[in-house]
């Protein structure tokens, strides 16, 4: 075989290799700039940004960052929303998502690979070396629609990022007002249970003088008794709810050596007031977003499949053969090409069945978002309601049920003094009292939790908000 034969073997068949492997990987959207679209679309209604950990060392950065924002320290809500979103592991989870997106878009940019085939063969004093290169020719006329199936994919992926941003900066929002809350009525219970405790004592001393009945007797001490109950309840359930915000704010180790106040902030001086809140949601909800997304890509999948209906595997192959011949006693190098076509004869499938799964595929996305829409504008006048209600009730609370209480013992203590009233009167006021307080405190809580679900119903992240399943993967089957 002489080199001028393999030269020209070599010289046909490596353009065609190369040719099919040449990307261009500007075109595809860079993750760590697809991941500001998640900061921008969170960081408004959070009014925290999203961090994405993409090393060892911006981990350990972020490590070291949680630990100065907490160690030791009586942490705020904003600081523990900081805190998780820079340290909860499942949302850098979800943030790997975009750039597992971001790959899945490079990799339909690239053309498929061909096939490359050589072969030698020897027949007497004749040898011949055969070359070939298949490829994929209809993979090649729809990669424009798949590249745009994968972008909207990877859109998707972002928007599914900023999502989970949300329901975790609301999840930990949450939390702390339930360990905030948690925590101020042990407070309040602890100095109940003082008060309790004497009031018991003087049973038991008016008891031993005649002065009280042993039915009054007993009546005080089941109340200081249950009350050390519903203290060492409300104690374990502060430990469990500060317990759940660690969780959220993926602690663990010296990290969780943190506080939180004893006391929610007081109510503000009046509610606020939404016009147009339907509107806004309908703008700002993400999970909309995301339906919108699925349809899109679910239409441009049907388009896909519409492309392929008849013919899904178009193979072209072409190569080269070379032969040695001896024609009167003379040596000759005979080179020829040759092409091939290659599809499937659509006699039995002829894609009615992919365009009618793909026709369904789309019309369920539709309903999905259309129901989404629907659903949306009815959370978020449940969610102003349920604010606009529970800051009535708290306020209601705070500015009548409490100074009346308050005047009650106040009363009660002057004409006690003046031995007007007796002692059953008095520690009956003071039990009273204790429960107007407790319901008050609820109901602060309440308000608080109410102000955060309003915030999920207008921008989303809230509780099974728009977790649905990509109606773009039902299409996709029609293609295989």
């Amino acid at each position: 075989m002489s080199w001028s034969l393999f030269r020209t073997i070599l010289v046909m068949t490596v353009p065609a290799l190369i040719s099919g492997c040449v990307t261009s990987a500007t075109s595809v959207s860079d993750p760590v700039a697809g991941f500001s679209t998640v900061q921008a679309r969170t960081s408004g209604a959070i009014g925290k940004q999203a961090v994405w950990a993409q090393s060892q060392g911006e981990t350990r950065a972020l490590a070291d960052r949680t630990r100065s924002l907490i160690y030791k320290k009586t942490i705020g809500a904003d600081t523990a929303v900081q805190v998780a979103l820079l340290n909860n592991r499942g949302l850098q989870a979800a943030y790997a998502e975009v750039g597992l997106s971001a790959a899945d878009v490079w990799q339909e940019t690239m053309p498929v690979n061909p096939t490359a085939s050589v072969s030698y063969s020897s027949i007497g004093i004749g040898r011949i070396i055969e070359t070939a290169i298949t490829g994929n020719i209809l993979a090649l006329m729809t990669q424009s629609r798949r590249v745009s199936v994968a972008d909207a994919r990877f859109r998707q992926a972002q928007l599914k990022a900023a999502q989970e941003t949300l329901r975790v900066a609301a999840d930990t929002r949450r939390a702390w007002i339930n360990a905030v809350s948690a925590w101020e009525t042990v407070s309040y219970l602890n100095r109940s249970q003082a008060a309790a405790d004497a009031a018991s004592d003087l049973a038991q001393k008016l008891g031993e003088t005649g002065a009280f009945s042993k039915t009054g007797q007993a009546r005080e001490h089941v109340f200081n008794a249950e009350l050390t109950g519903e203290t060492a309840k409300a104690r374990l359930n502060a430990r469990l709810a500060k317990e759940e915000l660690t969780r959220l704010m993926g602690l663990w180790g010296r990290d969780v050596d943190y506080s939180v106040p004893n006391a929610l902030p007081a109510l503000p001086k009046g509610p606020k007031n939404k016009s147009g809140i339907e509107a806004e949601a309908l703008r700002n909800r993400v999970d909309l977003d995301v339906a919108k997304l699925e349809l899109e890509a679910t239409a441009k999948s049907y388009g896909l499949t519409n492309a392929t209906r008849y013919v899904n595997d178009l193979q072209l192959m072409g190569g080269v053969e070379a032969e040695r011949e001896e024609e009167e006693g003379e040596k000759k190098d005979v080179v020829s090409g040759a092409a091939e076509l290659e599809f499937t004869i659509p006699i039995f499938d002829t894609g009615k069945a992919r365009m009618r799964k793909a026709e369904l595929s789309y019309m369920r996305a539709a309903n999905l978002l259309a129901e989404k829409a629907v659903n949306a504008r009815s959370e978020v006048r449940s969610a102003y309601q349920a604010y606009r209600s529970n800051y009535d009730i708290a306020r209601h609370y705070r500015n009548s049920v409490l100074p009346l209480r308050a005047k009650i013992e106040e009363e009660s203590v002057l004409t006690y003094n003046g031995m007007i009233t007796n002692t059953f009167e008095l520690l009956a006021d003071t039990r009273a009292k204790i429960t107007s307080n407790i319901l008050s405190l609820n109901a602060k809580r309440e308000f608080y939790l109410a102000e955060v679900n309003l915030g999920t119903a207008i921008y989303g992240g809230g509780s099974g908000g728009g977790s649905g399943e990509t109606e773009v993967a039902a299409a996709q089957e029609t293609e295989e």
